[in-house]
């Protein structure tokens, strides 16, 4: 496993050296962690067993003649190019459909290219050449990608256990980026820490790489629930809102407001939202009702 792994890792130094001479310009290429590369490096070179952190980047693309960018995130499974990419596009200047249409077409030119084939290169000249309809209109022109009829997407669930949630520039930030990708859900603040955000699958899967980075170290995805559809997805949510969800500690605050949240309530809360099931996903017990 482990020269199967390095082999793939070395694959994706190549390609990432192919990038930045593709796009020499500084901020072009933005590395989450710039030590992730270097890392890597020392990784091949020596016969440590710890791997590497994941090698996760974006690249600004600009759209035809326009001025608008599309930012391509990259996150690069240790297998890959065996294992497919997490590729993401997102901009500012489309909306949230027309970004849906665009993530929809990319993941299926994609899956066209061959397991063990890099493919971020390609993902990129795609967005490149076929990114500017869907700046133009909100349904795809005819010389645009095709859109098949009964549009089918993916609604996503997601939730996410922390050891902790304290910190008020954490919680701005969990609270800004559900309200940017439309996700409704709650953020449960104190020890432990749990998050439900729920909404379109893309938008989900956005919200979690930008959450756990740069430093966030105990954190998991537990369970997540998906369900294609072609119907409206605000009839499968089970959160009107995203919210801030607080119950009485148990105990006085501490030195470090170490302090434990009523679980009891939670699991009524959970209970009220048709989730009760998720108690013992995140927690590995069944857990007991508060008493009135």
């Amino acid at each position: 496993m482990a020269a199967t792994v390095k082999e793939c890792l070395e694959l994706q130094l190549l390609e990432v050296e192919m990038l930045f001479s593709m796009f020499p310009k500084e901020g072009e290429i933005k590395m989450r962690d710039k030590d992730a590369v270097p890392r890597v490096q020392r990784y091949l070179r020596s016969s440590e067993a710890a791997l590497p952190p994941q090698l996760e980047y974006s690249v600004a693309v600009d759209v035809g003649e326009s001025k608008a960018k599309v930012e391509l995130q990259v996150l690069l499974p240790h297998l890959y190019p065996h294992v497919a990419p997490q590729l993401f596009a997102r901009s500012d200047a489309l909306n949230r459909q027309q970004q849906l249409q665009l993530n929809t077409h990319l993941a299926s030119h994609v899956s066209s290219v061959d397991a063990g084939e890099l493919c971020v290169c390609a993902a990129v000249q795609w967005v490149k050449d076929n990114s500017l309809p869907y700046f133009q209109n909100h349904k795809l022109p005819s010389g645009g990608p095709p859109k098949e009829e009964g549009f089918k997407v993916t609604f996503h669930r997601m939730w996410i256990y922390s050891h902790h949630i304290y910190r008020q520039e954490l919680r701005k930030k969990i609270f800004e980026c559900a309200k940017k990708l439309n996700l409704t859900g709650f953020c449960l603040t104190g020890k432990p820490g749990v998050i439900c955000v729920e909404g379109i699958r893309e938008n989900c899967d956005e919200f979690w790489r930008v959450i756990r980075y740069p430093s966030w170290k105990h954190i998991s995805c537990k369970h997540v629930e998906s369900i294609d559809t072609e119907g409206n997805i605000d009839s499968l949510r089970l959160f009107p809102t995203f919210e801030d969800l607080q119950f009485q500690a148990h105990g006085d605050y501490g030195l470090r407001n170490d302090y434990h949240m009523d679980l009891g309530q939670f699991r009524e809360f959970l209970e009220q939202h048709q989730s009760a099931h998720i108690f013992q996903i995140l927690f590995g017990v069944e857990g007991k009702l508060s008493n009135k």
